[in-house]
C-alpha cells in the first residue's frame, strides 16, 4: 500500500476534514481515502459529481425564458471581424 504525505493543509480545509471525520465516526486517513475516491468517480455505483446535479430541474418555464432573452445576443455574428 502506497503512501501520500499532503502538506500546506489550508485551515478550512483542516477544520472541514476533521468535522468530517467526526461525523462519519472513522479515521481521518479514511475519511480522506473514501472523500478522494467519491470525488474521482471510484466508487462503486457513484458517478463522477461535477456539483451541477444540485441545479438540473430548477429552472422554471419563465427562468429558462429569460436566460434564452439574455443569451440571443451570443449567436449574432459581428460581419466586420469576419472578413
Amino acid at each position: 500500500m502506497r503512501q501520500l504525505t499532503v502538506r500546506n493543509v489550508p485551515a478550512d480545509l483542516a477544520r472541514a476534514l476533521k468535522a468530517e471525520r467526526s461525523a462519519r465516526g472513522i479515521s481521518l486517513n479514511q475519511t480522506v481515502i473514501e472523500l478522494l475516491r467519491r470525488a474521482l468517480g471510484l466508487t462503486p455505483g457513484a458517478a463522477y459529481d461535477n456539483g451541477l446535479g444540485d441545479m438540473a430541474g430548477t429552472w422554471s418555464a419563465a427562468d429558462l425564458a429569460e436566460f434564452e432573452r439574455n443569451v440571443r445576443v451570443f449567436e449574432q455574428v459581428d460581419e466586420e471581424l469576419w472578413r
